[in-house]
């Protein structure tokens, strides 16, 4: 009995189950990037469909709190359908806000899931590259050693999400019902209860804010309306004001449209960038540079911190900072782009990430 030959083209071949593997990967991909632009599209209606809400809350809250001033003014029947219309618009617009909160979180998966396809797609091509008896057993090993790496950082990612929305939102959402309950014992006494009302009315706001901030740290809704300059341009100073660090922003060139992923990649490692000057470098000042020209973008991520040993940070797979400059480098090279990162113990450290828009 002979043993099986491994050919390129053969269907018994080491070849043949890779490329195999690359076109079912494909295929997924495909099918995900297609899921991700329709919830674009429900998202930007939704959107509009938010931004018409408020400004009818708005309305009615306003002739409501008027109605409440001169109730003289007003028979029965016009006070209750102005509070109706104000209910009515106040529930419109959770109820569209909830669905932009479900539509964030599909996005967030399906951008996780492509993230995850593209990594094993990038392994399959390295191991049909390879073409040699060890090529199996090393595209495995890269497989495995990838994957943990990816995983690390989806997890370390999870971890703050968890912990953010655990300290904010959580923690207001549990004030408001010990706040509800406060007030269904002050119905019998109205001065206290419209006291007490208002503190509701702040807490909510403060909720909302809290889950406004969150949604944006996960992706911002002004990256797909506006696009990446002005997106950055409103992260930035509230990175600053946040953290107390002096954030600069200079953007070079023709303010234009880059195409969607580019713009998402960029953003993440900004934003990554700027996680770690503020939680490892101490630094007082970060400079981000956009330069962009027909041909090319360019980013660069510069601060004034205690900086770092390039080579002796990148042997540690272990260290927060490293998740984060692996999760840099693994959203660039997806996109075929070009990642530097410099930095010397005092000297301060600059990321430079660059892409090809043709």
């Amino acid at each position: 009995m002979t043993d099986a030959i491994v050919t390129s083209d053969g269907g018994t071949g080491s070849g043949g189950p890779a490329l195999r593997l690359r076109e079912a990967l494909e295929r997924q991909a495909s099918n995900v990037e297609q899921e991700i632009a329709l919830i674009e599209r429900l998202h930007r209606q939704l959107q509009t469909r938010i931004n018409e809400g408020q400004e009818r809350r708005e309305s009615a809250d306003a002739i409501r709190q008027h109605m409440l001033r001169s109730l003289s003014k007003f028979g029965p029947e016009e006070i209750r359908t102005a509070l109706d219309e104000h209910t009515d618009a106040i529930a419109e617009l959770a109820l569209a806000e909830r669905d932009s909160r479900n539509m964030v979180d599909r996005r967030a998966a399906a951008t996780e899931r492509l993230l995850a396809l593209r990594t094993e797609l990038e392994l399959v091509a390295d191991v049909l590259r390879l073409g040699d008896a060890t090529a199996p057993a090393q595209g495995q090993s890269n497989l495995r050693s990838a994957s943990r790496q990816v995983f690390q950082v989806i997890e370390q990612e999870r971890m703050r999400i968890a912990r953010d929305m655990h300290d904010g939102p959580a923690q207001s959402m549990s004030n408001l019902v010990l706040q509800a309950e406060i007030l269904e014992r002050l119905v019998a006494r109205p001065e206290a209860l419209m006291a007490e009302l208002q503190d509701f009315k702040g807490s909510v706001r403060n909720a909302l804010d809290e889950t406004r901030q969150l949604i944006f740290d996960l992706r911002p809704m002004t990256l797909d309306d506006l696009g990446l300059v002005p997106t950055l341009r409103k992260y930035t100073k509230e990175y600053g004001d946040k953290h107390g660090i002096k954030v600069r922003l200079h953007a070079v060139g023709e303010e234009q449209r880059l195409p969607g992923n580019i713009e998402g990649t960029l953003f993440r490692i900004i934003q990554e960038a700027l996680t770690n000057v503020q939680k490892h470098s101490h630094a007082e000042l970060a400079e981000v540079s956009l330069n962009i020209n027909r041909e090319r973008v360019v980013a660069t991520i510069k601060d004034d911190g205690q900086g770092f040993d390039v080579q002796l940070v990148g042997g540690n797979v272990t260290e927060n900072r490293n998740l984060g400059l692996i999760s840099m480098r693994e959203r660039c090279e997806l996109e075929h782009g070009a990642l530097e990162v410099r930095s010397e113990p005092g000297k301060g450290t600059e990321i430079r990430a660059e892409f090809r828009l043709q």
